[in-house]
């Protein structure tokens, strides 16, 4: 096995700390795992979640080939989330708390690195891509009445709705005014369309809400624009600026399109079988909220018509019960492994999509990552 090959790592665990130190941390640590072979953590549990103890070797692991240029990105994005009124300062610091894993400028920078060459275009889209991917996150906290999100209180839990919405509007405005300070117009252009999508994404999962005869192919459709279309313009805007040619892009496109689709699955997974505490944001709100998931279709799609009417009362019920009421049904059901083997599926689609390129350590990074974003749920 190459020197620079990654272990995949239980994601769980990135939410245990706090990005800035991580990187800090990663970037103190990157010229050693260029230099050796990576070995076990002994922060590891017996279950093979990372613990806090060996988190940064795991993090300058999966992203050590661009730990320097990530620090880069994570400095500027606090520089651009300043303020002169100081009544401001807390909300917009909270805010960038939120964002976590980094993991779509990671995307950009490792696509870049695989393709070329990393540039100072490339550290701005970084950060762009964060404010756009942080502002639908405090958004999507409101849409979810969600309390917690990274072991750390929502924005509208801390101060209310209203800052929420402003705050993502405000991230929203920066991101498209530090995207036009680069000279070309088509990283505005696509990223532009990448948040129209999202939100179109956002608004038919909203509007598709206690609609229980979504199918499968809607739910794909939904989850493409709202999670997925930032992955897919990351690896777009990272190779492009790479100089890479068009199949190369378009591949690798293919690759965070596919990666973003599995995460999402994977997140629908975890809303239903995992927990608050190792996961680090509220779970149980799809179902309060009336989103129909994955293993919510496929339990009715499998049902037989005397078991799919009892399935349909009971998602009728009040909100606060549903998923209580439904689990028994989906655990006597195929729905957990249905939903689990759909997830690795888009996983193996993406890590295909790396064929386009040479082998190399950002490379090798890009295909961790894959493993890790559906694997982390299992």
């Amino acid at each position: 096995m190459p020197h620079w090959l990654v272990h995949p790592v239980s994601l769980n665990g990135f939410a245990e700390m706090d990005s800035t130190s991580t990187f800090h941390a990663a970037q103190s640590t990157t010229e050693t795992h260029r230099e050796s072979r990576p070995r076990e953590s002994k922060g590891t549990e017996s279950n093979g979640t990372a613990t806090s103890g060996g988190l940064a070797d795991h993090f300058a692991q999966l992203y050590g080939p661009i730990a320097a240029e990530l620090l880069r990105v994570e400095k500027r994005f606090h520089q651009e989330l300043q303020s002169p009124y100081e009544s401001l300062v807390p909300v917009l610091r909270h805010g960038t708390q939120l964002g976590g894993k980094r993991l779509r400028p990671a995307m950009l920078l490792l696509t870049a690195s695989a393709v070329g060459s990393i540039r100072e275009d490339h550290l701005v889209l970084g950060v762009v891509i964060e404010m756009v991917h942080t502002a639908t996150l405090i958004h999507d906290d409101v849409l979810d009445d969600a309390d917690t999100r990274r072991h750390v209180p929502t924005v509208n839990a801390k101060w209310n709705n209203h800052t929420s919405i402003l705050l993502g509007d405000y991230l929203f405005a920066q991101s498209f005014r530090l995207a036009a300070t680069l000279p070309s117009t088509e990283a505005c252009r696509w990223i532009g369309e990448a948040a129209r999508l999202v939100c179109e994404g956002e608004m038919r999962q909203v509007l598709k809400r206690d609609v229980l005869d979504i199918d499968e192919t809607t739910y794909i459709e939904m989850i493409q624009g709202k999670t997925a279309e930032l992955c897919r313009v990351a690896c777009q805007l990272g190779s492009h600026f790479a100089d890479g040619s068009p199949e190369v892009t378009a591949s690798l496109a293919e690759y965070g399109d596919s990666l973003g689709i599995a995460f999402q699955i994977a997140d629908d997974y975890l809303d239903l079988w995992g927990s608050d505490e190792r996961v680090g944001k509220t779970l149980g709100t799809d179902l309060q909220q009336g989103k129909i998931t994955l293993p919510i279709i496929r339990l009715l799609q499998t049902a037989d018509e005397a078991r799919r009417n009892q399935i349909l009362q009971l998602l009728a019920e009040p909100s606060r019960r549903r998923t209580e009421t439904i689990m028994p049904w989906l655990d006597q059901s195929d729905a957990r492994e249905y939903t689990r083997e759909t997830a690795l599926q888009y996983q193996r689609k993406a890590i295909a999509a790396l064929g386009v390129l040479a082998e190399s350590p950002a490379k090798a990074s890009l295909k961790a990552i894959a493993e890790f974003a559906v694997n982390r749920r299992f």
